[in-house]
């Protein structure tokens, strides 16, 4: 019960609010801004290749993709189309990385880890290793000396944050950033592995089980500022397992020593308790029972991947229904993600009339969801999961809940991510929590890559006004707390960046 206080008084304190945003410094220290690239000094770096060829992105979502053998090609190209970088981008005199994965910022805090058995190319035993992006490579952390107690077919991802990343820019509310990221992550990595056919699921294992593998509870290797939290480990394999215990391998203390990202930090203590509290055994959700409809044939995955871009501005455009339909079925793809709905601000989509409306990704949560918002609201069925709460002009609203910025309004749509909160808390504990934002954000991954897949542009916002946009709603106790916002459209291409790239470097 304390750490469920603990997430309770964390997630009221980080809420934005028209008199207040939650605590940041307010201006941009660049003088510490964090390197995005972690390198372990004195590793042995294996590169990896950049193989460009794909299948069609609709082939991802059907079940005709031959599994790919486990071997270094095939790793190499999971990496690439799932963490690898997409893009630099040049202006000014600056230049920046983009990466498959969406980030909050582009201040990348995920890391990246890889339990793998012997594999020609990498080692003749067992290593576990960190994927360095900026290379496209692999740095050995650490050789095994007998076999892995895993399935031959598999190899372990973990994924975990660097708050600092985060912490840089956004203060005390980025822990929900780099959870969003997180999700982000996931989800990339999954639509990489379904383009080599293979499976990919979340176990649910200890977080300092997750950290001692990845040596992240080694604190002597890592700036006291800069320590990395444990935040999932996925199981990737040729074939379907059952869900079962996993024989983590004991890791010995490690030499190596994680890089130094910023000459100095300022202290977000609040951070460190979020983090403890929501620590424990990770946990697996209901499946949505609802599945995605394969979309019509298309362009390679790998050219929808890395052609993913955060809009930064809407030209006002509308988008058919047809395309709307399709976004919002693309969501169910992730099924993992049964805790979250949708609340939609629809201002331009062609057959559907402007308004509220809710899009319910689990059935089982309609009556729970109509006594959660106001009374008054019409649920007009419009099949499909989607209701019409009420007819307007939403587009000012849109505005000032995702904090004044324009592009809420001059999307086609835009909607807020409800997520079934006090339940999640009661069932999983403090857990529960973080794995919500993981939810979010793995939805979030999987909008971007349908909407580039449609020729348009997504943009995740994190920064809205929590209660105003329950308020709206009607909803006024912790039954349902939005946790990221989104919008969709056509973008405005800034023609002075020029976009260069990935791997020229």
């Amino acid at each position: 019960m304390k750490n469920i206080t603990t997430v309770l008084e964390y997630h009221d304190r980080t809420k934005h609010r028209p008199s207040r945003y939650a605590a940041s410094l307010g201006y941009m220290d660049w003088a510490t801004q964090p390197n995005p690239f972690r390198r372990y000094e004195g590793t042995e770096l294996i590169p990896l290749k950049l193989n460009t060829i794909t299948p069609p992105y609709h082939l991802l979502f059907g079940e005709d993709l031959p599994s790919a053998p486990l071997c270094l090609e095939s790793v190499s190209q999971l990496l690439r189309y799932a963490l690898g970088l997409a893009a630099w981008k040049s202006h000014s005199g600056s230049r920046w990385a983009l990466r498959c994965n969406a980030s909050s910022g582009n201040l990348q805090p995920s890391e990246c880890y890889i339990l793998a058995p012997a594999l020609e190319g990498i080692s003749d035993h067992p290593t576990l290793s960190h994927y360095a992006p900026n290379e496209h490579a692999l740095e050995i952390l650490h050789q095994f000396d007998t076999p892995l107690k895993i399935e031959n077919d598999t190899i372990l991802i973990a994924l975990s944050s660097i708050f600092w990343r985060e912490a840089w820019k956004y203060g005390e509310r980025c822990w929900r950033y780099c959870q969003l990221d997180a999700g982000h992550a996931y989800q990339a990595i999954k639509i990489s592995a379904a383009a080599l056919g293979w499976e990919c699921t979340i176990l649910s294992v200890d977080s300092g089980e997750i950290g001692h593998l990845c040596g992240l509870d080694q604190l002597r290797r890592f700036d006291p500022h800069e320590l990395e939290s444990p935040d999932m480990l996925l199981r990737l394999s040729l074939s379907s397992h059952e869900i079962s215990d996993i024989d983590l391998p004991a890791v010995p203390p490690l030499d190596s020593r994680a890089n130094l990202l910023s000459p100095s930090h300022h202290d977000w203590p609040i951070l460190e308790v979020i983090d403890t509290a929501t620590q424990g055994l990770y946990p697996l959700t209901h499946p949505l029972t609802q599945s995605r409809i394969t979309p019509p044939p298309s362009k390679s995955a790998g050219e929808i991947i890395l052609k993913r871009r955060s809009a930064q501005m809407m030209d006002g455009s509308s988008i058919t229904e047809e395309q709307f339909r399709r976004l919002l079925n693309a969501s169910l793809f992730c099924r993992e993600t049964s805790d979250v709905h949708f609340a939609l601000f629809v201002h331009r989509v062609e057959g559907l009339p402007k308004g509220l409306y809710t899009y319910v990704r689990n059935t089982s949560d309609l009556e729970s969801l109509k006594q959660a918002m106001d009374t008054t609201f019409e649920w007009k069925d419009y099949g499909e999961g989607l209701y019409l709460l009420r007819e307007g002009d939403y587009r000012g609203a849109a505005q000032m809940i995702s904090c004044n910025q324009e592009i809420a309004k001059d999307g086609a749509f835009s909607f807020g991510m409800l997520c079934r909160f006090g339940e999640s808390l009661e069932t999983y504990g403090a857990i529960g929590y973080k794995n919500l934002y993981h939810q979010c954000g793995a939805i979030g991954q999987m909008l971007y890559l349908e909407a580039t897949s449609l020729g348009l542009s997504a943009t995740g916002i994190g920064c809205f006004l929590d209660d105003e946009f329950h308020a709206l709603l009607g909803m006024h106790d912790l039954k349902y707390q939005s946790l990221y916002h989104f919008t969709i459209g056509r973008a405005i291409i800034d023609t002075r960046i020029m976009t260069l790239e990935p791997y020229t470097h």
